[in-house]
């Protein structure tokens, strides 16, 4: 338990990034004696950053064969260092239990969970964990797995973040539990706009924050280069095809090497699959084959795939590309999406190893042909190359909360228009490693209309996880403004009806709460509803919001200031009498802490995990059956998205599961419906399809997959202090 950190919180909370920077981070090489590694089995990289050993050599250090390690590398022992290690100094201090109990699985003889030296490489001050563990703890029983959604929230966000990694805190450092917080991957769109980053806050962070919010290891870098890899050739392909015959496309498709043969590249062997041809060269191909095969005849006017980039900006909503004089006029219209809504992070968070990426993203649907039929990513070539840019992003990379409990981030953000979980791959890894009884918290975007919604009907069904609890994050402003509260928004005052005790208002609000309980508990999973605290909340006011969680069916409501006081502030302010004293509340108040809470949830769940739909229904009946969890009592559909469910069931995709791209705002398309509307009819503007990930994605009413910015974004209070090379202002 020395890798434990305590926390010496202050009041007022400082800053997120000023708590942040106030760890200070440990030599690498500390790090590594913790991983019972020596000096001679790494290179250090700086001071922070070091190179682990090549698979063979790792194996042998794991079995504490020293001799032959030296007679098997010899002299170039240090050379065969491969694999980044770089584990992050004081602020990592290996993370808790996470990298000692790591350490004690690799030389624990005998232990079937020993993973050969593959569970770590990194960079920059972040290790990444290797897909391989996955298959290497095959056969471990895992953990206890909770979801973490939240009610609707208002446009200055709930705390969810804040809560995971605070419930992690209290199960880790409090409660003696091995834990592993699963989270997404921030996005620079709201990083830089209106939310901030999305490290959690206070003294329940992820750190070293900065990197957390800012490129971390890349991933979302990656995403944003493989899907625009896919848009140019798109349009490339669409432009030579006009300017070719099918002989001249053939040609250069396949060129002769130095001895004037040619021959199929690998993976157009898949399209000559596809299109039920089994030659093998191309030269005894029919003109009527090589019309198939090199002409893909895409239709424009079809095309569902756009450019992306991790920023928010408006006017890259709608644009024309192909005015250049050298297009020859091929101009079209198409727009940008935000980096973390392309099919491709959905590809990542669903994928459960790198041959079933491979295959998904080959899979990836660009439009269709003027025939009718689907082109993929395959058809045009790119499947493989994808797969390459991809393919360290398939890694999770491992951090830790202020606490020192571990923390796996992989994939991305954003529920109201993308998947928005955590991935697949990570959970697995987690769940392995915490072990039974240990506990796998991961988090779900938004709302659980939406969030947990899409947790249990796609990330659950593509991985065979089965959730035990699920953590709804509730306050009390938010309810305030669901019970006919004045409009929040952000950048401005809050409305004093926000600052001052107003019971029946909160009461009224409660709607909301009652409607996410009852959508959660019909997934089989007990729910804890867990009410962060803020100053000006009353004790009369938190009540209310219990008695009406515990009427609409929570296993239990819990009061939590992880905010302020870190872990303890979740796992004992209704138990710690000093607490509720710094609060002013009742000191003889009796309650259950989150961490307990979710512990007793998870040991008491009876019902297998339930679906909101069966995938053997049509298109829209399963999005009926989402729109009426939301309260709609009808579904409208636009003359698009009818042409698109029935061209998509045509072509033999409606059997996937749906994936609604809606405001977070509400339970309907109106983002300004608050409390839990009910009789509304919901417009579908569009549908789309992502096949590589598997689901239908409808677009409800005016949503936007491009973000914009506000009037006073949050960049304006980011810099960076050039005397210490810390970064400030990022919250």
């Amino acid at each position: 338990m020395s890798t434990l950190r305590k926390l010496q919180v202050v009041s007022p909370v400082p800053a997120d990034i000023d708590i942040a920077n106030s760890v200070q981070p440990l030599h690498i090489s500390e790090i590594a004696k913790e991983l019972h590694l020596s000096p001679t089995h790494y290179d250090l990289y700086g001071k922070y950053k070091a190179k682990r050993l090549s698979e063979d050599a790792s194996r042998l250090i794991n079995t504490g064969d020293e001799t032959n390690i030296k007679s098997t590398f010899g002299d170039s022992f240090s050379n065969e260092m491969v694999v980044d290690l770089n584990v992050f100094g004081a602020s990592m201090e290996l993370i808790r239990w996470g990298m000692h109990e790591l350490s004690n699985l690799i030389h624990s003889e005998g232990d079937v969970r020993a993973y050969d030296g593959k569970i770590l490489e990194g960079t920059n001050n972040t290790p990444i964990v290797l897909l391989s563990v996955i298959d290497e703890l095959e056969g471990s029983a895992d953990g206890y797995y909770v979801v973490v959604g939240g009610i609707t929230p208002t446009p200055l966000g709930e705390g969810k973040s804040t809560t995971t990694v605070g419930l992690c805190q209290a199960l880790g450092a409090f409660l003696d539990k091995k834990v592993v917080t699963c989270l997404r991957q921030p996005s620079q769109g709201p990083t830089f706009g209106i939310k901030g980053g999305a490290a959690g806050g206070g003294y329940s962070q992820v750190i070293p924050m900065d990197e957390f919010n800012l490129h971390l290891t890349g991933d979302i870098h990656a995403i944003t280069a493989s899907n625009n890899l896919l848009a140019a050739a798109i349009d490339t392909r669409i432009f030579h095809e006009s300017t070719q015959t099918d002989k001249a496309l053939l040609n250069r498709l396949c060129p002769p090497d130095k001895e004037g043969k040619r021959t199929f590249s690998n993976i157009m062997f898949r399209r000559l699959k596809k299109l039920g041809i089994s030659k093998t060269k191309p030269e005894d191909l029919t003109p009527q084959e090589v019309n198939k095969f090199a002409r893909l005849d895409i239709d424009p006017d079809s095309i569902t795939w756009r450019r992306v980039m991790d920023v928010n900006d408006r006017f890259l909503r709608k644009i024309t590309v192909g005015q250049g004089p050298e297009e020859k006029g091929m101009v079209r219209e198409t727009g940008f999406d935000i980096s973390v809504a392309s099919e491709i992070m959905a590809v990542l968070a669903l994928t459960t190893s790198l041959a079933d990426m491979r295959e998904r993203l080959g899979k990836m649907v660009i439009g269709n042909s003027k025939a009718g039929d689907p082109v993929t990513a395959d058809d045009l070539g790119l499947g493989g190359a994808l797969t390459v840019l991809m393919k360290d992003a398939i890694n999770p990379t491992l951090m830790q909360t202020l606490e020192g409990t571990p923390v796996l981030v992989h994939a991305g953000p954003f529920a109201n228009i993308a998947h928005g979980n955590s991935s697949i791959v990570a959970d697995k890894i987690a769940l392995k490693l915490v072990g039974p009884g240990g506990f796998v918290v991961t988090e779900a975007g938004f709302g659980a209309d939406i969030g947990t919604e899409k947790f249990m009907n796609i990330k659950c069904r593509y991985s065979g996880l089965m959730p035990q609890c699920a953590v709804i994050v509730a306050t009390i402003r938010a309810l305030k403004m669901h019970g006919g509260g004045p409009q929040v928004v952000a950048g401005k005052p809050l409305d004093r009806a926000y600052l001052t005790e107003n019971v029946p208002l909160v009461e009224a609000g409660c709607v909301n709460l009652a409607r996410h309980i009852s959508n959660t508990k019909a997934y089989g999973v007990n729910v804890v509803v867990a009410v962060n605290m803020f100053a000006t909340d009353s004790e009369a006011e938190v009540n209310a919001v219990r008695n009406a969680a515990l009427s609409a069916g929570a296993f239990d409501a819990v009061l939590c200031s992880h905010h302020a006081h870190g872990g303890k502030g979740a796992a004992f302010l209704l138990l710690d009498k000093d607490l509720r004293v710094a609060v002013g509340w009742d000191v003889d108040g009796v309650g259950v802490d989150l961490g307990i809470a979710v512990q007793k949830a998870c040991e008491n769940v009876t019902q297998p995990l339930k679906f909101l739909y069966p995938l053997d229904i049509s298109i829209k009946e399963k999005i009926e059956a989402i729109a009426k969890s939301y309260g709609a009592s009808a579904v409208e559909y636009s003359e698009q998205a009818e042409k698109q469910i029935e061209m998509y069931s045509k072509q033999g995709f409606s059997g996937l599961p749906i994936c609604m791209a809606k405001t977070q705002y509400s339970f309907s398309d109106n983002a300004s419906a608050k409390g839990a509307p009910t009789g509304f009819i919901l417009p579908i503007r569009d549908v789309r399809a992502s096949i590589g990930a598997g689901f239908i994605y409808p677009l409800v009413g005016s949503m936007s997959t491009m973000p914009g910015l506000p009037t006073r974004p949050c960049f304006y209070d980011i810099d960076l202090d050039t005397s210490t090379g810390k970064v400030i202002g990022l919250s």
